[in-house]
C-alpha cells in the first residue's frame, strides 16, 4: 500500500486522461469515472464489449471493499486498506445482452457495478475499452452459470474475482442444458461459437443434464464442441462436472448419483477424460477435485458448499461453494499453463 498524492487521486477520479476539450464536447462525452457512481453502485452507458476497470480504494478510515457486477458476478474480492491510504486494483469485465444466463432476461443495458464489503470505500474509478483482453468463454449448466438470484451461484459467476486485468470471463453457461440442447440452441452454441477468437480459452462442462444421453451421443457432442472451438482458433478445455453431495454410509460419495453416472450407465466424467485424451485437449478434472474436497469435509461440513441448508439441494452450490470451486478451476488453469500465474489473484 502507498499514499497517493492529491494529483494522482484526482486523475483517477476523473478517469480518462482528458486533455483540453471544449466544454460542449465534455458534456457530450462524459468521462466514465466516479461521477457515474453512488455510494453503493456505478452505472456506465457502454455498448456490449469488453472493458478494463481500474479502481482506487480507501479513504480516511480503514476500509474493506469488494466489487460485483452485471448479474451477481464477483469481479474483485474484498480488499482491505488501512486508514489514510489508497490502493489501486484493475480487472476486465465482459458486457453483453443478456447479461446473465443466455436464455434469461436481457438485464440492464451498459455496465453495472456494485460496491460492497465490510466497510466499502471507492475513491476513484476509470472504465475504458479493453484493447488486448483474452476471453475465457464458459459453456456449461446451472452449476457454472451466472445465477440470477440468491442463494444460488455457479462457479463461473465467481471465477472473475480470481483474474486480473487482461483476462475476461464470458459466461455462456445456462441452467438446464445438456450437450444435446446446448448444441441445438441458437442462443447458446449458435451465439457463442462466432464470438470465439484466436487464443481464447473455452471451458466446457456439460453433464448434469445429460441424464438420457447415450454414451455414443455424449461423446460425439463433446467432440463437436471441441472441433467447433478449434475451427474459430480457440483453445478448448474439457472440464469434468462437479460432484453432487450424496454420501454412502462409509463417508464416501455415491458412485452413481454423486459421480454423474446416468440412468443408462454412462459415466460422464470417464467419457470427458477419454475425449480429452483422444483429442489432445487440456483437461480440468473438477470431478476428482470436488470429490476429494467434499469427502475430506465429510457429510456435515460439506453442506456449506451446496444449498442443503437452504433448499435441501445437493447439486447446486452456495456462493461460498461456488467461490471455493472457482478457486479450484483457477488453480488448474495455472497448473496446466493455460493462464499465466501473473494474471490470477491467489488471495
Amino acid at each position: 500500500m502507498r499514499r497517493f498524492n492529491p494529483a494522482v487521486l484526482a486523475a483517477l477520479t476523473l478517469s480518462a486522461g482528458l486533455t483540453a476539450v471544449p466544454a460542449q464536447a465534455q458534456e457530450e462525452h462524459r468521462p466514465l469515472g466516479i461521477d457515474n457512481c453512488t455510494a453503493t453502485a456505478c452505472h456506465f452507458d457502454v455498448p456490449p464489449g469488453t472493458y478494463d476497470v481500474r479502481v482506487l480504494l480507501g479513504g480516511a478510515a480503514a476500509s474493506g471493499t469488494s466489487i460485483g457486477g452485471e448479474t451477481r458476478r464477483s469481479l474483485l474480492p474484498e480488499t482491505s486498506v488501512a486508514a489514510g491510504e489508497h490502493v489501486a486494483r484493475s480487472f476486465t469485465v465482459n458486457v453483453r445482452t443478456p447479461e446473465g444466463e443466455p436464455t434469461g432476461p436481457a438485464g440492464t443495458p451498459g455496465l453495472d457495478l456494485t460496491i460492497g464489503g465490510t466497510a466499502p470505500a471507492l475513491a476513484g474509478i476509470r472504465v475504458t475499452p479493453a484493447r488486448h483482453a483474452r476471453q475465457i468463454f464458459l459453456i456449461g449448466d446451472s452449476t457454472v452459470c451466472d445465477q440470477p438470484g440468491d442463494p444460488y451461484s455457479g462457479w463461473g459467476q465467481q471465477l472473475p474475482q480470481y483474474l486480473r486485468k487482461g483476462l475476461s470471463v464470458a459466461n455462456y453457461a445456462d441452467s438446464g442444458e445438456s450437450t444435446v440442447s446446448y448444441l441445438a440452441s441458437p442462443q447458446l452454441w449458435g451465439t457463442v461459437q462466432p464470438l470465439i477468437r484466436r487464443g481464447d480459452l473455452v471451458l466446457i462442462q456439460l453433464a448434469h443434464n445429460d441424464k438420457t444421453t447415450d454414451e455414443a451421443t455424449y461423446r460425439a457432442n463433446l467432440e463437436a464442441l471441441v472441433a467447433g472451438v478449434r475451427e474459430q482458433g480457440g483453445e478448448p478445455v474439457l472440464v469434468t462436472p462437479i460432484v453432487r453431495r450424496w454420501f454412502n454410509t462409509d463417508g464416501t460419495l455415491n458412485n452413481n448419483t454423486a459421480l454423474l453416472v446416468n440412468g443408462l450407465g454412462v459415466d460422464h466424467p470417464a467419457v470427458v477424460r477419454a475425449v480429452a485424451a483422444a483429442e489432445g485437449v487440456p483437461l480440468i478434472d473438477l470431478t476428482a477435485r470436488t470429490k476429494a474436497l467434499v469427502e475430506s469435509l465429510g457429510a456435515e461440513a460439506s453442506k456449506a458448499l451446496y444449498l442443503y441448508n437452504e433448499k435441501r439441494d445437493n447439486t447446486h452450490t452456495s456462493v461460498h461453494g461456488a467461490t471455493v470451486y472457482a478457486g479450484l478451476v483457477r488453480d488448474e488453469l495455472v497448473a496446466r499453463h493455460l493462464v499465466p500465474k501473473g494474471l490470477v489473484r491467489v488471495g
